[in-house]
C-alpha cells in the first residue's frame, strides 16, 4: 500500500520529516545534558556500545550506530585524544582494530545512565505507558528491527 503519492506528499507532513525533527530534538537535548561529561550524544552511543560490548570494532560501531566509516574514524580520534578509549590491532588479524574503553572512558560511560534517561523521560512525559510501548513497537517495525 502506498501512503504517499505525488499529489498528497507534503514535506512537513511526511513521516521522514517528523522522524528527523524528533531525532534532532533529542540530539540537541542530549548534547546539552552531556556537556559536563565533555561528550556528544553520538559519542555517548560509542561509549555505551563499547561498555556493553555490543560492538568492539570501528566497523561494528559504524554499522550499529548508522555512522559512515569516515565520521566514525574522526569521532574515535576525538575520544582517543580525550583519553576515553584505546585502539589496538587484533592479535589474530592485524587488519582488525579493536576498541576498548580506558578507565576514564568506563567512568564517563558509567555516568551516562544518570543523565540520558532524564532527557528522554522529559521528552516522553506526555506519553502513557501504552503509547510509549506502541511508539517503540512502531519504530521497530519502521526500522525493520
Amino acid at each position: 500500500m502506498d501512503h504517499y503519492t505525488p499529489k498528497n506528499f507534503m514535506l512537513t507532513e511526511s513521516v521522514g520529516f517528523r522522524i528527523v525533527k524528533a531525532r534532532n530534538l533529542v540530539v540537541a537535548e542530549l548534547d546539552t545534558a552531556l556537556k559536563d561529561l565533555d561528550i556528544t550524544s553520538q559519542q555517548m552511543g560509542i561509549l555505551l556500545s563499547l561498555k556493553q560490548r555490543v560492538a568492539t570494532t570501528p566497523f561494528e560501531l559504524s554499522k550499529l550506530l548508522g555512522i559512515d566509516t569516515g565520521l566514525m574514524t574522526r569521532m574515535l580520534d576525538k575520544l582517543e585524544t580525550k583519553g576515553l578509549l584505546e585502539r589496538s590491532r587484533d592479535a589474530n588479524d592485524r587488519r582488525v582494530v579493536n576498541l576498548n574503553l580506558t578507565a576514564q572512558g568506563l567512568e564517563t560511560a558509567a555516568q551516562i545512565p544518570e543523565i540520558a534517561p532524564h532527557v528522554l523521560n522529559a521528552r516522553l512525559h506526555k506519553f502513557t505507558k501504552a503509547e510509549f510501548a506502541e511508539l517503540n513497537r512502531l519504530l521497530r517495525k519502521f526500522t525493520g528491527d
